[in-house]
């Protein structure tokens, strides 16, 4: 309320040109805009390769596209927005929330939703090290999180579910929710994030919920191959990770989200850059923040070869 929510502060200079989008589409769904990247296959399982090899780490598509997101929004925090109740806010945090398969003893599909922050000047290692403890601390069946036992509770009583997203949509709307709420609530986040690649699905444009304030979206599928001709005419064979994007547009405009992705591309291209923390990090006016570094990052460790 009065310009403060517990996860951002209002933007105080903005093109008017964007100030005015909301009242134009005042809803995220109005202003969603699909995008569509192919992700080189081969750097990145190079990359993963070399890091199981000299360095004994298990790392994953999924991690590395978000540390480039993570990596991106450390040098380009304005898309690090959201609007709420047509006003904007600068966030006071990077966010990532993902579905999650549980760990069931019959082997039946379970799912959980997590939300991980994460720090400006993580590195792999801090990203890896954060997914991994988040994931492994919510996929058993017996520790469900908050919002799976919330949900649990409301939907045994006729009509609550009705009354409580009410509830919450008005305390939302107006800045009043807790923080400890909005921390467990997977909606209030920049980047929400589907790996369809885990299940055998191709990649998707996933719509951005109105509940809550998530500003983008990505859906990762499956690898996909062909063959091409090269400048010469001979065939050449190229295989990509595709990625499905949506953004809520009235974020900001055109050219910074292009600097967002330029960003990202650069680190998918040459993941080699998020091995160290980023030169300088850049923060939106009056949202200087800092996540304290995980304890469970997994140190590098030079396999020895035998004499």
């Amino acid at each position: 309320m009065f310009g403060h929510r517990p996860e951002g502060n209002r933007v105080k200079h903005l093109d008017p040109i964007i100030e005015a989008t909301p009242y134009l589409m005042p809803t995220r769904v109005d202003a969603m805009v699909f995008l569509h990247h192919d992700v080189e296959y081969e750097p990145l399982m190079r990359y993963i390769a070399a890091k199981w090899r000299d360095e004994s780490i298990k790392i994953t598509f999924l991690e590395i596209l978000v540390a480039s997101y993570v990596r991106a929004i450390s040098q380009v925090p304005e898309v690090n927005r959201f609007i709420m109740n047509k006003q904007y806010y600068n966030r006071k945090e990077i966010t990532c929330s993902m579905t999650i398969l549980l760990d069931t003893p019959d082997g039946s599909l379970q799912e959980n939703v997590i939300k991980v922050k994460f720090d400006p000047s993580d590195t792999i290692y801090d990203v890896q090290a954060r997914l991994v403890s988040k994931i492994e601390a919510n996929r058993k069946p017996e520790t469900p999180s908050f919002v799976m036992k919330l949900a649990s509770f409301a939907l045994k009583v006729p009509g609550l579910p009705t009354l409580l997203m009410a509830i919450l949509r008005i305390l939302d709307r107006y800045g009043l929710c807790p923080g400890m709420l909005i921390d467990e609530l997977p909606f209030h986040t920049g980047l929400f994030v589907t790996n369809n690649a885990s299940i055998g699905l191709h990649s998707v444009f996933h719509h951005i919920y109105n509940f809550g304030n998530t500003s983008m979206f990505f859906g990762l599928g499956t690898p996909e191959r062909g063959y091409t001709v090269d400048a010469r005419g001979t065939p050449k064979r190229w295989c990509t990770l595709p990625v499905g994007i949506t953004v809520d547009e009235r974020v900001c405009g055109g050219a910074t989200f292009a600097k967002l992705f330029t960003w990202m591309k650069r680190c998918l291209s040459n993941p080699e850059l998020l091995d160290t923390p980023p030169e300088k990090v850049y923060y939106n006016e009056g949202t200087e923040f800092h996540i304290p570094k995980p304890e469970n990052v997994h140190k590098p460790v030079k396999n020895k070869t035998p004499a």
